[in-house]
């Protein structure tokens, strides 16, 4: 009897020592944590607390010097009546639908031209990708407005043909396409996701195209577009919200003024002089929360609009 105890307690201690799969579910559930505490950490205290101070301070007259005095609806009601916020709507709007639709044709052509195999294409992807890293940069911007300026490149180049230049960053009809231009050389990162796309599309198709006498247009048009159109809706709605967060380049070139006439008066641009220079903190936090209602309207837009155009291959 005594030998049948101690083995049935060996086993009993054996047992014990196998976890479980509730005991190995809350293991996996304390690393989890752990893991992403950091993440939740920067959600909380980078992400939704400033979101909440700044939609309190949409509703006060703050000016970061004095505590935060509540006006309910005040600033939003101010903002419609404020006509350099309207210049500064339609200068975003001009560089948004002009830019951005030309960024992403420039990138598309770039993307079919590398994906025709050609020698040496990681090298030519990576040069042609540097203007997207370096595009949003102060030295990038200084360097633009170098070119544009009254005794910049673009000018001493047209004095060689015996073309008079001006300042195309000084001057009110040129200033704005000056940084348009800029925004289109920066094409690098949806050329790369266009390049990807492209890699996807199977071959068989253009191979059915050509033996029913379809052109290259008519292959591009019957086929590269409709099987490439879910990454041209990826690209057009991350470079709108990109376009319309622009600051480095309309400070930079304009000289943190808005440039002659306003003509380069972003809307992030009009955000920083009201809230960090005129200390008009309160009414910055309600551009802000404005901004974001013409973002996400302006989405949903493209995601209602994609159901006309962007078909997927199932």
């Amino acid at each position: 009897m005594s030998a049948i105890s101690e083995l049935r307690g060996i086993r009993g201690r054996r047992a014990q020592r196998v976890p479980t799969v509730s005991n190995l579910r809350r293991a996996d559930g304390r690393a989890a944590a752990v893991f992403l505490a950091p993440w939740f950490l920067g959600l909380f205290v980078v992400t939704l607390f400033p979101m909440a101070a700044s939609a309190y301070l949409s509703f006060t007259e703050y000016d970061l010097l004095t505590p935060p005095r509540w006006i309910g609806l005040g600033n939003f009601v101010e903002l419609f009546h404020d006509d350099r916020l309207w210049q500064s709507m339609k200068v975003t709007m001009t560089y948004v639908v002009t830019g951005v639709p030309l960024q992403l044709v420039a990138a598309l052509a770039v993307a079919i031209f590398l994906n025709q195999g050609m020698r040496g294409l990681a090298f030519y992807r990576s040069v042609l990708y540097l203007p997207s890293l370096m595009g949003g940069s102060v030295a990038i911007a200084l360097l633009w407005r170098q070119v544009f300026g009254e005794q910049g490149l673009l000018n001493a180049l047209l004095g060689v043909f015996g073309i008079q230049g001006m300042g195309w960053v000084s001057h009110p009809d040129t200033a704005l396409w000056t940084i348009v231009l800029l925004h289109v050389w920066t094409f690098g990162s949806p050329m790369i996701i266009f390049l990807a796309g492209l890699r996807q599309i199977p071959e068989m198709y253009y191979e059915a195209a050509q033996l029913d006498g379809a052109s290259r247009w008519r292959q591009f048009r019957s086929v590269t577009l409709p099987l490439l159109s879910p990454i041209i809706f990826f690209n057009l709605v991350m470079q709108v919200i990109t376009a319309f967060q622009a600051f480095t380049q309309a400070y930079v070139v304009s000289g943190g003024t808005g440039g002659p006439s306003d003509s380069t008066l972003f809307y992030t641009l009009y955000l920083y002089q009201e809230g960090f220079t005129n200390l008009h903190m309160g009414y910055a936090s309600a551009m802000a929360w404005l901004l974001v209602l013409i973002v996400l309207a302006l989405t949903g837009l493209n995601f209602v609009a994609s159901k006309f155009w962007v078909y997927y291959e199932d």
